[in-house]
């Protein structure tokens, strides 16, 4: 039987649709009705793991974290903390890990079906409702407290992005087909308009992905991003700075450097990063191209439920 959260936080009788929901969505939206911010009651004191990773920047009234695979239940592969369904963890794992996730952002985080596009979708009060329908989208946007825009990665880079006013949040989940198809520079748009700002008033933060040097493409890669790997621009200046010539046929692509130039690019001057690099890091963070099957980390940002 599916955890029914809205009766463990209301005393409610178990709902049916709990169970079709739980099979149907992978209780993505599990966390969601589970956080006691979100929902206006009490919230406990909830300690964060010390290896969790936070931007450098401050803004009050702003939430923002990124898990490791640190703080978890879950055992093998996906030790210890993996925060996605359908890999092959044991789904009581999983719920437990949302849950502490949950209460570590202090607010009910919103997951995505992500499909490396560039679709950004403003989050309300109704995808917090048991049953919302899940957004295919790789980013999201929210001025309303206690929802955390959340995005979930094993190698591909999470950005969390805030108004310095205060008023909106975002996250965007970025491989290579998101950044060449503009999803950071959608998300920091979307942001800038949802807290009336200008871009250079939104900050951003990458989180940890797979580095400059474990990211090896193809030649599909450069293309996306309109680099000629016969050119002799390659590995020097412009945007082609960003990949460096490795075995033959193949180049080794800098992730965070190609999102930092979407990013001023799209205006943004304020740029923090924690620069971990998920491949080489074993102990500390999931890696699909290491390991194949493991696990999902999360990176999130929330205005504060007790804003409201």
């Amino acid at each position: 039987r599916a955890a029914d959260l809205q009766r463990a936080a209301h005393g409610l009788p178990h709902r049916p649709r709990a169970d079709r929901d739980a099979r149907v969505r992978g209780l993505h939206g599990r966390a969601r009705v589970l956080d006691h911010a979100a929902l206006g009651l009490p919230r406990r004191v909830v300690s964060v793991p010390a290896g969790w990773l936070a931007p450098g920047w401050r803004i009050e009234g702003v939430r923002a974290l990124m898990s490791t695979r640190e703080g978890g239940c879950s055992g093998g592969r996906f030790e210890s903390m993996n925060l996605r369904h359908g890999l092959g963890d044991d789904d009581a794992n999983v719920f437990s890990n949302e849950a502490r996730f949950a209460e570590a952002i202090g607010a009910a985080p919103v997951w995505l079906n992500q499909v490396h596009g560039a679709r950004v979708v403003r989050l309300a009060a109704a995808d917090v409702v048991a049953g919302a329908p899940l957004h295919a989208a790789d980013a999201s946007v929210t001025t309303v407290p206690g929802i955390a825009c959340a995005v979930q990665v094993a190698d591909c880079l999470p950005l969390l992005f805030a108004a310095r006013n205060g008023r909106a949040v975002g996250a965007a989940h970025a491989g290579w087909r998101g950044l060449a198809a503009n999803v950071v520079e959608a998300t920091a748009k979307g942001v800038a308009e949802a807290a009336e700002c200008a871009p250079g008033d939104v900050v951003a933060w990458l989180g940890a992905c797979i580095g400059p040097e474990r990211f090896e493409v193809g030649v599909e890669v450069l293309a996306a991003f309109g680099v000629d790997p016969h050119g002799s621009a390659v590995g020097a200046s412009s945007g082609s700075r960003h990949f460096r010539p490795g075995r033959p046929g193949h180049w080794l692509a800098d992730l965070p450097g190609l999102a930092r130039d979407r990013l001023a690019g799209a205006g943004v001057v304020e740029i923090d990063g924690c620069g971990g690099c998920t491949v080489t890091e074993p102990s500390r963070f999931f890696s699909f191209r290491r390991d194949g099957v493991t696990g999902r980390m999360a990176a999130a940002i929330a205005l504060d439920a007790a804003r409201r």
